[in-house]
């Protein structure tokens, strides 16, 4: 039987640097697929800090514009029997259409919403009736196309907790505001399904404190004009400088 010899066999290194290719290949698509996953992740992570954000700035805002819908409604009760709503609509509330895609509806939100608040009885009987009173898209709370956001609002209010036991009614009566104090939560959907939440308390405040809250404002404006151009220099004058003693504190001008 001939001899077969496999030693010229095993020291031939054809192909090894192939083989070393194809491994260092695999290596950098490995990497490279780790770098993107690690990138879209960070991406997503702000995108949704950004949704979250923005959310509850467009929560905010829309207590605010609420708020000021509030002051020029003289009884609240009418506001907790659904007579009066904002002027702030998007049309019918059973069906809206999100900026950000998909739909939502407002009406179920508020059974939804009312559903939770008494089961999870918070405030006993004197539980608050939610009433939907203001919704829309954030981008339309101003008359102008400045606000550029796919954010969209639902404002509820509803009777305070607290009202039955400041007028000494033992169960009190969620529709009947008798201590000028309401409840308003304002919802924020975007993108994503990113939701915020805002609950303040707000209450109504006498007429002469309106006015003098308003004088006061007033006051601090015409102040804060006065300083504005205290700093300008008198026209047709000669310039000054004015510098102060570091030694004794005096004032001198030049």
């Amino acid at each position: 039987m001939p001899r077969i010899h496999l030693h010229p066999r095993l020291a031939n290194e054809q192909g090894t640097a192939l083989v070393i290719a194809l491994m260092s290949m695999m290596l950098l698509t490995a990497l490279g697929a780790a770098v993107v996953m690690v990138s879209r992740t960070e991406t997503a992570i702000a995108n949704n800090y950004r949704n979250s954000q923005e959310a509850l700035y467009a929560a905010d805002a829309a207590v605010e514009r609420v708020v000021q819908d509030l002051l020029m409604v003289p009884r609240w009760n009418d506001i907790l029997n659904g007579n009066v709503t904002s002027s702030f609509s998007d049309g019918a509330p059973a069906s809206i259409t999100l900026p950000a895609g998909g739909r939502i509806n407002l009406v179920n939100a508020t059974n939804v919403l009312q559903a939770a608040t008494d089961t999870a009885d918070l405030w006993g009987p004197n539980n608050p009736r939610w009433r939907l009173f203001a919704w829309g898209p954030i981008s339309r709370l101003l008359d102008t196309s400045t606000i550029d956001s796919p954010m969209y609002v639902a404002v509820w209010v509803g009777d305070d907790p607290a009202d039955g036991a400041s007028t000494g009614v033992a169960d009190g009566d969620p529709l009947l505001d008798s201590n000028g104090t309401l409840t308003i939560r304002a919802e924020a959907f975007g993108p994503a399904g990113t939701r915020k939440v805002i609950e303040v308390t707000v209450a109504r405040t006498s007429g002469v404190e309106i006015e003098r809250g308003q004088i006061a404002q007033r006051g601090q404006e015409e102040l804060n004009q006065r300083a504005r151009k205290a700093a300008v220099q008198t026209p047709g004058k000669s310039l000054s400088n004015t510098s102060m003693n570091t030694g004794t504190g005096n004032l001198g001008s030049e």
